[in-house]
């Protein structure tokens, strides 16, 4: 029975993964539903059994810490620097968050994974064109400032 527990948290953590990858893959970035789903349902995956088959403070540690270290450097992999431009940087972050999120589903800390993404969706539907925009025209000199 607790296996089924466990693979409706990985269910969860393939759903959520995936609206974030789906964003991301809408606006034209890289890591779609395919690999945001595999990031958080992987963190996932990872705590459940840091929980369960490692207990103790000692073995949940262990687990945890190499996963936000794993993760960081999936996402350095993906930030590139072109001319004065990074490039990747809000993807990388994103997988980032995502097993976090993974992370609180697999302590079971569902409400709060739910809400995270909201709020990650969110984040990432800000259009920072805008803003960038207004940047550039500012450095050469077409804005009349703010």
């Amino acid at each position: 029975m607790q296996e089924l527990y466990f693979l409706g948290q990985l269910a969860l953590a393939i759903l959520l993964g995936s609206i974030i990858g789906w964003q991301r893959e809408r606006w034209g970035k890289s890591a779609g539903p395919r690999t945001c789903a595999l990031v958080t349902t992987g963190s996932t995956l990872f705590t459940i059994l840091s929980v369960t088959a490692f207990a103790g403070p000692a073995g949940t540690a262990a687990i945890a810490g190499p996963i936000v270290t794993g993760i960081g450097f999936l996402g350095a992999g993906m930030i590139l620097h072109k001319e004065n431009r990074v490039d990747g940087l809000t993807t990388a972050a994103g997988l980032w968050a995502m097993a976090a999120v993974g992370m609180a589903i697999g302590v079971r800390y569902f409400g709060v994974a739910i809400g995270a993404t909201m709020l990650f969706f969110l984040v990432l539907m800000v259009d920072d064109r805008r803003f960038r925009k207004h940047s550039e025209e500012k450095m050469d000199g077409k804005s009349e400032g703010f």
